[in-house]
C-alpha cells in the first residue's frame, strides 16, 4: 500500500512536469504565431529575398522601399548586390531568427512603422551567414525592403 501512494505521487509529479512543460512549448509556439505582423514582413522579405537570391537587381531595386531607392540608384545597386550577394552562391537554407518592429530605428526617423527581420543563412559558398532585412510600411500600405545587410 505504501509503494502504491508513492508510486501514484510519482506519477502524479511526472504528470504535473509535463503538463507544465507542454504548456510552456504552446506558450512559446504561440507567441511566435500571436502576431499577425510578423507572417506578413517575414513573407514581404523572403519575396523580395527570392528576387536577391535571383541576382534580379532591377526587380529588388523596383520592389524595394522609397527609401532604399532614394539611397542608391539603380545601376549602385546592381554592382551593390553583385558584390556582396553572387560571391556566397545559391542559397541552401534560410531560417528566421528573429523578427521585431518598432518606431524608432538607429540610422531611420524617428515615427515610422519599421520592421527588421533576421535569418540565419546557408550558401554554397558560406555555410553560416546572417541576413538583415529591415522593411517600411509604404504609402501603399505594404511592407518594402528599405535595407539589406548580409555577415
Amino acid at each position: 500500500m505504501g509503494v502504491g501512494r508513492m508510486s501514484g505521487g510519482v506519477d502524479r509529479g511526472r504528470r504535473a512536469a509535463l503538463a507544465t512543460a507542454a504548456c510552456a512549448l504552446l506558450a512559446s509556439a504561440s507567441a511566435f504565431a500571436q502576431d499577425p505582423r510578423a507572417a506578413l514582413v517575414q513573407r514581404a522579405a523572403r519575396a523580395w529575398l527570392a528576387l536577391a537570391d535571383q541576382l534580379d537587381a532591377d526587380a529588388t531595386w523596383k520592389t524595394a522601399g522609397e527609401r532604399l531607392q532614394q539611397a542608391i540608384g539603380p545601376a549602385q545597386w546592381a554592382e551593390v548586390l553583385k558584390r556582396d550577394r553572387a560571391p556566397r552562391g545559391a542559397n541552401l537554407q534560410r531560417a528566421v531568427a528573429m523578427t521585431s518592429f518598432g518606431s524608432e530605428f538607429p540610422g531611420l526617423p524617428e515615427g515610422g512603422n519599421y520592421a527588421l527581420v533576421h535569418f540565419q543563412s546557408s550558401f554554397a559558398n558560406q555555410a553560416a551567414a546572417e541576413e538583415h532585412v529591415t522593411l517600411e510600411v509604404g504609402a501603399d500600405y505594404a511592407w518594402h525592403v528599405i535595407g539589406y545587410v548580409i555577415l
